[in-house]
């Protein structure tokens, strides 16, 4: 199971995003997550620790507790007319799509890294 397949199987982040389809939703998170405009999770987690969030990211690679990060934090590293764009491709409203994201990230970074490192093509 794939990193895209776990997040689109969590039942929060499904109820959340309720109004788009079951067809919708692993696109936005590939493109968010995956090898989109943003590059791929490698991208993301660097722009992160280079805009200062680096003891959160360390805490989603590691093992323990994963540090949380804010929709407005996270929509601070990855610019606020990506997330409007992606939040208008798919008609969800920007502030949910924060949430979700901030929601989701960590997590998937946790999964994606399971030895302390994220592969090199994430």
């Amino acid at each position: 199971m794939g990193i895209l397949d776990s997040l689109e199987n969590n039942p929060a982040l499904r109820s959340a995003l309720g109004q788009l389809g079951a067809a919708v939703l692993p696109a936005v998170l590939s493109e968010v997550l995956g090898n989109g405009q943003q590059g791929g999770l490698n991208a993301i987690v660097a722009k992160l620790q280079q805009a200062g969030f680096g003891e959160q990211v360390k805490s989603w690679l590691g093992n323990g507790q994963n540090m949380p990060i804010s929709a407005d934090q996270l929509r601070q590293v990855l610019g606020n007319d990506t997330v409007r764009q992606l939040a208008a491709r798919y008609n969800i409203p920007v502030d949910q799509l924060g949430a979700i994201l901030a929601q989701e990230l960590p997590k998937a970074v946790d999964h994606a890294s399971p030895d302390g490192k994220l592969p090199h093509a994430a």
